[in-house]
């Protein structure tokens, strides 16, 4: 069997500011950030101050009460974005092709909030060495384990196939897609639910990122925290989300005129092997990533319309990416206009690449390259064309976006107009 093509046939988001896919593209067009004063527990005492937080109610969502009480909140968000995904594309399981469909979801910190909740239980809020099982919630192997997640979306689509979770730290949502792209095209399914999830704004998280002081200290002017590219910025901002996407073969999809958004044309990650915090400036290893994805895209440099940067608003990255943009594209680097959408909805860690997975399909869609917001004083030594507070109109054969990751994780997928092809 040769390598097939692969559709997106259906997306679902849950993505900071109000829920679902169209809310979220409509959000990150207008360029107005999500990002605000953290409301879900007392962060008085932390540096970082700032999040993007989901309005979320999972009961006007359509959660069970019993699903309110088992799911931690990461859970929550996924099952309402792949609920949203399955929907829109039309698809169902049957008994005759249940075990050709599979899941495969990437996240980074698994089940923050609950486990967080749950330690504090069993420990009578910390003051004990030896814990009290007794106390613990009858659910609690499940927030220990961040596979729960893929069970739980293959349980609601009743995908028999393939099952995974990816934890591969902030390119998690991407390498999900990525390995669902791979089994599909390979021939070991014909259908994958895929993505990431994250809900991570809790107070450990908090403090980790204040450890290493890569969250934006903006506390007194929240909503322009996220500043990637301008010389004021001064790190990134955490947030929270899901990213559902349907991936179907793409005569499987044709053959049942599902309505096709996209194809996912090439995929590549790759490792530093040099610092777990640390990036090289000369940004070698995000080109190599974007080479190979181009490359089994089959696709020169010159053919990309639009690059979705991983965009995070520290100097490192920033830099990192403006020089890996340079050895992988060449010349149309200057060429082709780069945005983050992190400067809208923050960076939801493993959830995010699943995001901007989707946000790229529909910039396809629509026409459309979104702006960064915040940029109002671009950083002189980046020297690209990062398109600035206003989205520009422009047709969208082919998109590449890209993610980065601590440990050295470095990620690539591109994206084409499937009607094109």
């Amino acid at each position: 069997m040769g390598e097939r093509r692969v559709a997106i046939t259906g997306m679902g988001v849950v993505a900071p500011g109000d829920v679902g896919t169209k809310a979220m593209w409509e959000r990150i067009v207008s360029g107005v950030p999500a990002t605000r004063l953290i409301t879900t527990f007392d962060a008085t005492p932390f540096r970082s101050r700032v999040a993007a937080e989901c309005d979320f109610d999972p009961r006007q969502e359509g959660l069970t009460e019993d699903d309110v009480e088992r799911l931690d909140r990461v859970s929550q968000l996924l099952l309402v974005a792949a609920a949203e995904a399955l929907a829109d594309s039309d698809f169902a399981c049957v008994p005759d092709n249940a075990h050709r469909v599979g899941a495969s979801i990437g996240n980074a910190v698994g089940c923050t909030q609950r486990l967080e909740q749950e330690y504090l239980a069993v420990s009578d809020e910390g003051r004990q060495w030896l814990v009290d099982h007794r106390r613990a919630s009858p659910n609690l192997f499940d927030y220990y384990v961040p596979s729960s997640l893929s069970a739980e979306v293959a349980w609601l689509a009743g995908a028999e196939g393939p099952n995974a979770i990816v934890s591969a730290g902030c390119t998690s949502g991407m390498d999900a897609i990525g390995y669902a792209w791979q089994l599909i095209r390979e021939g070991s399914a014909d259908v994958m639910v895929t993505g990431g999830a994250e809900a991570p704004i809790a107070p450990i998280t908090v403090a980790c990122f204040d450890a290493i002081k890569a969250t934006s200290p903006r506390n007194d002017d929240p909503g322009s925290a996220s500043r990637p590219f301008d010389r004021t910025r001064d790190g990134f901002v955490l947030g929270e989300g899901a990213a559902v996407l349907v991936l179907e073969e793409f005569e499987h999809a044709r053959a049942r005129e599902a309505h096709i958004y996209g194809e996912i044309s090439g995929y590549a990650c790759h490792g530093n092997a040099h610092h777990m915090t640390g990036l090289r400036p000369d940004g070698r290893e995000m080109a190599a990533a974007i080479t190979s994805a181009l490359d089994r895209a089959k696709l020169d440099p010159i053919d990309v319309d639009y690059v979705n940067a991983h965009g995070t608003a520290t100097r490192q990255n920033d830099v990192h990416e403006t020089a890996a943009f340079k050895h992988s594209l060449g010349e149309h680097a200057y060429a082709v206009p780069v945005s983050s959408i992190k400067s809208v909805i923050g960076h939801s860690l493993g959830a995010v690449g699943a995001i901007e997975v989707a946000a790229c399909a529909l910039a396809i869609e629509y026409g459309v390259v979104p702006p960064t917001a915040n940029l109002h004083r671009p950083d002189p030594e980046l020297d690209l064309d990062y398109v600035p507070l206003v989205g520009r109109e422009q047709d969208l054969a082919t998109v590449l976006t890209v993610a980065s990751g601590f440990g050295g994780f470095q990620s690539a997928m591109v994206l084409t107009d499937g009607r094109a092809r």
